[in-house]
């Protein structure tokens, strides 16, 4: 029940202050360029990583990249830059 009040708080917030729902509702923002680079912004660490795959924990589930030649160009707390080919991204919920 809190859980579901929050969540209608945090929307109540969004529509009045006209916020951007990646900031009100803690989720992630990917920016892709082409299939080379993907830029992910506001995840919980790194969980694997390989030449292959990269999965991030996000706040609600998880984030897949699959694809080839994989390397990390930056990585901060919350940020990470990824270059290689990209043949996936997915999300996985906690479910």
């Amino acid at each position: 029940m809190v859980k579901k009040w929050r969540q209608q708080v945090r929307s109540w917030l969004m529509n009045q202050l006209e916020l951007p729902a990646d900031i009100v509702m803690d989720l992630p923002r990917i920016t892709m360029i082409g299939h080379i680079h993907i830029y992910i912004e506001n995840h919980r660490g790194l969980l694997t990583f390989s030449d292959k795959e990269l999965r991030l924990l996000l706040k609600q589930g998880q984030l897949l990249v699959r694809g080839e030649q994989f390397v990390i160009k930056t990585i901060l707390p919350e940020e990470i830059l990824l270059e290689g080919k990209i043949h996936q991204v997915i999300y996985l919920d906690n479910d």
